[in-house]
């Protein structure tokens, strides 16, 4: 995205004010002026406020009139009534960037949401690089900058982090000043009136001094430039974010917190995978991921091995490996005769390694190089357990790790387990520079979303195949339909629709009497399928209205009057067209479901699964943002549980996976060409190892 504001005057300012500045201590207006003396701020910074002459050894400017022409960042605490009119003062002055820490906007409802309105037009007229309003500010930690009213001082470092919550970044601040974790950059977003995630992922993509970027969000309000900008992003450097809302309970808390609407949660996930945004499930992963990534160099494959001077824990670590996308990595015979050289006999050689709890210093520093020496490996990850040896040499051990990680360009992910005994220990590997665990399964998740991460940044361009279709027929029917006043195509409609775009579909006719539909059967050849055709009876078999094996002209006829007859007792108000006469389903057929929904936040999104009981009980789904690519298409169909049950099992033959793969594409693309369509389903589609067809189709649309 290409952004019309300054967000350079934002992070760098060379001139400050903070409006609403207060000579009282633990008044916001102090304390923001507080920390930005503390953090050195190297610009000129204005306290603004009528009642007083000097505030912390600062001449006070009385009026926002008398500020300088082009400043570039006000910061404003005054009440929220008198926020506009400070705007519209500093639009005048061509002030290039703002913070509004005040809260009382949309977050409490529709007279803040109308106020926030006002300054989001304000901003966006004058192209004033907005955060806020309802926020705790925003630290630049090497350009000095402290512009919120934050506790603590941040440490450097190569992470950067904006939130949605500001309450959660004063609590993320001081755990990181506790673990010794440092920062480039820390943005409370608040509401988001003006710049959003997208402006942060798209500067701090760009900013020399962030190595990872992360985000907690509560929504996303522009989901297709979101996944634009943070594809670019990802290509680059590793964007880590926690999605919070998403359960029905944590949404409506979500909306009331920041008068956020959350969206559909699989829409979140898909939008991420596809962007190549690591989604983190709770802060304490987000920040293991945090630190691996900035201190660690990425994993070139899969191949693991563990080294560890206890069995158990050992075997804890392959556990969690084997249900990760790492390998247990086989050793090489040269690697397994050197290590024989420096362990004692009863040390075991295959991986896990176990050099035994009475390994010294020397034992794990020759152990972890011979190890990282083995072209067969990836990664390491080195256990310790406080043996009483460990205990002893815990100083020497953790040294002897530190300098073999020095020497290699591998990821060395140091697992020291408890607390008291080896704390030290684990104080030297942060100070070092090396991400310590207490436990091996974070580790383990650490290391799976790294070789992840890689893989994302070697995959190629997604290619989004042309679909050929008849796009003015499909219209047609949509324009006709919104025309009558109705909200859905049920299924003899859409058929115009299906074949507009070359779907696969049984031999079908619309009869409208019992001699029709026995002239359709015999072209068709017996036995076929009755269903009910009428606009208003979308769940056909809630009125009885579907036949099927019919094998002669009697047994169809009878179910014509059948069909037509208890439709109209059920459903007076129908009208009844007659009914649709299909060719039964290809022998060997499996059900599936192929079906989209669109989203408020990322537009249409495709789901696959088995049809029948896997959907409604097992909710067997997988999820895609359109458009698809092939390769979206052929991995959304291996996402699902049930996939082997399509691959065949027990003798049985593979389905025609690239028949659904073809069906997948072309339902993104319907997606994509009608946005008047709310949502899709092909219900079921049946599949055998030759085909695939359509067997039912139902679209409802904008009301």
């Amino acid at each position: 995205m290409e952004s019309k504001y300054d967000l350079h005057a934002l992070f760098n300012p060379k001139t400050v004010a903070v409006i609403g500045a207060s000579s009282v201590p633990g008044k916001v207006g102090h304390t923001i002026l507080h920390n930005m003396i503390q953090a050195e701020y190297q610009g000129t910074l204005i306290p603004v406020n009528p009642k007083s002459d000097t505030i912390l050894g600062l001449p006070v400017t009385k009026s926002i009139n008398d500020l300088p022409v082009g400043l570039d960042l006000a910061v404003l605490t005054i009440p929220k009534q008198f926020v506009v009119q400070a705007l519209e003062q500093l639009a005048e002055i061509k002030t290039r960037s703002a913070i509004i820490i005040t809260a009382g906007f949309k977050e409490v409802g529709h007279e803040g949401y109308k106020l926030e309105q006002q300054v989001a037009e304000i901003c966006t007229k004058h192209h004033i690089a907005l955060i806020g309003p309802n926020c705790l500010g925003m630290i630049n930690i090497g350009g000095k900058v402290n512009a919120s009213f934050a506790s603590g001082k941040p440490l450097p470092g190569s992470i950067a982090f904006f939130s949605q919550s500001g309450a959660l970044c004063s609590s993320i601040l001081d755990w990181a000043l506790g673990e010794n974790v440092g920062f480039s950059k820390f943005i409370s977003l608040g509401n988001k009136a003006v710049l959003s995630e997208s402006h942060m992922l798209e500067y701090l993509g760009n900013d020399p001094e962030t190595k990872v970027v992360l985000g907690y969000i509560e929504n996303i309000t522009a989901g297709e430039e979101f996944i634009r900008t943070a594809r670019k992003v990802t290509a680059r450097k590793p964007v880590i974010m926690v999605k919070s809302g998403t359960t029905s309970a944590g949404a409506k808390a979500a909306s009331s917190h920041t008068g956020a609407i959350a969206g559909s949660d699989n829409a979140y996930s898909a939008a991420f995978n596809q962007a190549g945004v690591i989604r983190a499930r709770s802060i304490s992963t987000l920040f293991n991921l945090a630190q691996a990534f900035s201190l660690q160099p990425l994993p070139k494959g899969p191949n693991l091995a563990i080294v560890t001077n206890a069995g158990g824990p050992g075997i804890m670590a392959a556990d969690a490996c084997e249900r990760s996308a790492l390998n247990m990595a086989s050793l090489s015979p040269t690697t397994v005769s050197k290590l024989k050289e420096v362990l004692p006999p009863y040390a075991s050689l295959y991986n896990p390694i176990d050099i035994a709890g009475d390994a010294n210093a020397q034992a794990f520093g020759s152990s972890l190089d011979i190890v990282l020496r083995d072209e067969n490996i990836h990664a390491v990850l080195v256990m310790l357990t406080p043996t009483s040896t460990a205990a002893d040499d815990l100083e020497n051990i953790t040294q002897a790790i530190i300098d073999v990680a020095k020497t290699t360009d591998k990821p060395v992910f140091p697992c020291f387990m408890g607390k008291k005994r080896i704390s030290d220990g684990q104080k030297m590997l942060q100070e070092a520079g090396l991400p310590c665990y207490i436990f091996p399964e974070p580790a383990i998740e650490s290391l799976e979303a790294m070789y992840k991460y890689h893989e994302w940044q070697n995959k190629a361009e997604p290619v989004i195949p042309e679909i050929q279709r008849d796009r003015d027929r499909a219209a047609a029917v949509i324009s006709g339909t919104i025309a009558r006043g109705a909200d859905e195509i049920v299924e003899f409609q859409a058929q115009e629709i299906l074949q507009a775009y070359n779907l696969p579909v049984p031999r079908t006719g619309l009869a409208r009497t019992s001699d029709d539909a026995v002239t359709f059967a015999e072209d068709i050849g017996y036995p076929v399928v009755l269903k009910i055709a009428s606009p208003q009876i979308s769940h056909k078999s809630d009125v009885g209205g579907v036949k099927v094996g019919l094998k002669d002209a009697d047994a169809v006829r009878d179910a014509f009057m059948d069909i037509t007859s208890r439709a109209q007792r059920m459903r007076p108000e129908a009208m009844i067209t007659g009914c649709l006469v299909q060719e039964m389903a290809p022998k060997g057929a499996k059900e599936i479901i192929i079906g989209f929904k669109r989203d408020d936040q990322f537009g249409p999104l495709i789901m696959f699964g088995l049809g029948g009981i896997y959907v409604e009980v097992l909710k067997d789904i997988a999820f895609r943002l359109a458009p698809l690519s092939r390769e979206d298409a052929h991995n959304i169909i291996r996402e699902i549980r049930s996939y082997m049950l399509l691959k065949g099992v027990r003798g049985e033959r593979s389905v025609d996976f690239a028949a659904i793969e073809n069906i997948l594409l072309i339902m993104s693309r319907l997606s994509l060409d009608f946005p008047e369509i709310y949502e899709a389903e092909f219900n079921p589609v049946l599949v055998n190892k030759d085909k695939a067809v359509v067997a039912d189709v139902r679209i409802s649309l904008h009301t």
